[in-house]
């Protein structure tokens, strides 16, 4: 087994939900199944929360070369080595996609995430494809599409997809899909009606 999948699932693409059985109900969830639909639910065993199990769940190794290559990025000003140093750790980074300063793409697993052409990932912005629970951590695919535009100090959370040209505002938290071309905002982000 390479250092990039030791965990059983941990570097699945979209389309590898869990079953509906170990899935909580759409109503306990507020409603959409977009994102838990897209995410792969990993159970851990013993007395410790999930966290704990994080060297199985990635080589220690692998977490630190993504840390570093990360934090170098995070300080960089040139948008072509960001990128560049991106692709390396397995971040699909499509054409002219900028990264503003302090930007943070998931450390553990940067391979599962997709920032497509022209899109902006803002300053001081989180892309996370892993949540670490009590009993469980999940893991799952984030898409940011062509033109979109993801604000300052927002969080993006797995397995969501941000469409083409939809606009996340600055301090939000993306826990759900936003719509091509749309606006959202707020903590959790809701999409803002057209006027």
């Amino acid at each position: 087994m390479n250092d990039d999948t030791q965990a059983d699932d941990g570097g699945q693409r979209r389309g590898a939900a869990s079953s509906p059985s170990e899935d909580t109900s759409e109503a306990e969830r507020g409603g959409s199944t977009a994102r838990y639909d897209r995410v792969t639910r990993h159970p851990t065993r013993g007395p410790h929360n999930s966290i704990f199990h994080w060297t199985t769940a990635r080589h220690p190794l692998r977490v630190m070369v993504n840390y570093v290559v990360i934090l170098a990025c995070r300080v960089c000003p040139s948008m072509r080595l960001k990128n560049w140093l991106l692709r390396r750790i397995g971040v699909t980074v499509g054409e002219g996609v900028a990264w503003g300063l302090e930007s943070t793409p998931d450390v553990f697993w940067p391979d599962l995430i997709t920032v497509e052409d022209h899109a902006i990932v803002g300053y001081d912005a989180t892309v996370l494809c892993h949540e670490f629970l009590q009993d469980e951590y999940r893991t799952g695919e984030v898409v940011i599409g062509e033109r979109a535009m993801i604000g300052a100090g927002a969080i993006v959370l797995p397995g969501v997809e941000v469409g083409a040209g939809a606009q996340v505002a600055a301090n939000s938290l993306v826990t759900d899909d936003v719509p091509p071309g749309a606006t959202a905002a707020g903590v959790p982000a809701t999409v803002e009606d057209a006027e």
